[in-house]
């Protein structure tokens, strides 16, 4: 224990001699380093300047649309979609909304954007948009235009230039999208007949049927394909039942026949293939294994 006692003693007179030479050295080298000490202190100063300019003009900020009044926010989003800039028009009619929901300018504002938000292709948002537009304004005039609205969002037709280039269409895609929309295009032309929106939505509802055929022929092809015959039956036989006036029924019953002749069903092979003939007299099919007339998108009213 004496010999602990003589070491912190010892610890204690080096930690005090080495405080003192700090301080002399510190003491004797202060006065070359003055004039880069100030210039330190300024550049330091300078910098947190900067700090806090970039900091107040971000998202700390309070947007100068947080004080506009309702006539004011209303013509700026109008403004903004008239020059295309959607993302923007959409934030300031969500936001002339939420700030002025009893205004003059409310119902419109959700169904605009709605629209904005669609043509920035930000889906999700103009969905949330204009299912409460739907859900809180069942006797608004605009409530046609509203499911025609929501038709478009959620009919997603636009596949990109790669989908252009490959040649691909809505069949290939997840038919989830395509079934929602045919709801609320649906619903246009049910409950109003006579609103200048049924017509295209009638013209979209048949390319979207048409669409969901060819998707399960698609798969009944890919099965007959892979030797899954009695996959490809089935699958051909949904097409059949569900979508009878598209034009993929003409291969539908083509596969089905085929899948029955290849499970040595021969008599039902030979039926499905008399009402082949029935009803698609000038058919090559069975020749060459394809359909020769293609699918039609919806806006091609001329290939009948």
């Amino acid at each position: 224990m004496p010999r602990l006692k003589s070491l912190s003693v010892i610890s204690k007179v080096v930690s005090d001699a080495s405080l003192r030479l700090a301080g002399s050295n510190f003491a004797q080298n202060s006065h070359p380093y003055t004039p880069y000490r100030h210039f330190f202190i300024g550049l330091t100063l300078i910098c947190a300047l900067l700090i806090l300019n970039g900091c107040a003009g971000g998202d700390g900020q309070k947007d100068d649309s947080d004080i506009w009044s309702e006539s004011r926010l209303y013509s700026e989003a109008t403004d903004k979609l008239n020059d295309g800039d959607f993302a923007k028009c959409g934030k300031y009619f969500e936001k002339l909304e939420a700030r002025f929901p009893f205004g003059p300018y409310s119902q419109q504002a959700q169904i605009n954007a709605a629209y904005c938000y669609w043509k920035a292709q930000e889906t999700t948002q103009a969905l949330v948009a204009i299912d409460r537009f739907i859900k809180l304004h069942q006797g608004s005039p605009t409530l046609d235009y509203a499911y025609y609205l929501k038709g478009l969002i959620t009919f997603n037709d636009d596949l990109g230039w790669l989908g252009k280039f490959t040649g691909q269409d809505l069949s290939e895609r997840d038919p989830k999208a395509a079934k929602e929309a045919f709801e609320s295009f649906k619903t246009v032309v049910e409950r109003f007949p006579n609103s200048k929106y049924a017509p295209d939505s009638l013209d979209r509802m048949r390319y979207i049927v048409n669409s969901l055929a060819e998707a399960d022929v698609i798969v009944a092809r890919f099965y007959y394909q892979r030797g899954a015959y009695l996959a490809s039956a089935n699958r051909a036989q949904l097409v059949i039942r569900d979508y009878d006036r598209a034009p993929a029924v003409e291969e539908a019953l083509y596969i089905l026949a085929k899948s029955y002749e290849k499970l040595g069903m021969t008599q039902l092979s030979e039926d499905t293939i008399r009402v082949f003939k029935l009803n698609f007299p000038d058919s090559q099919v069975f020749e060459t294994g394809q359909r020769s007339q293609k699918e039609r998108r919806w806006w091609q009213i001329w290939n009948k």
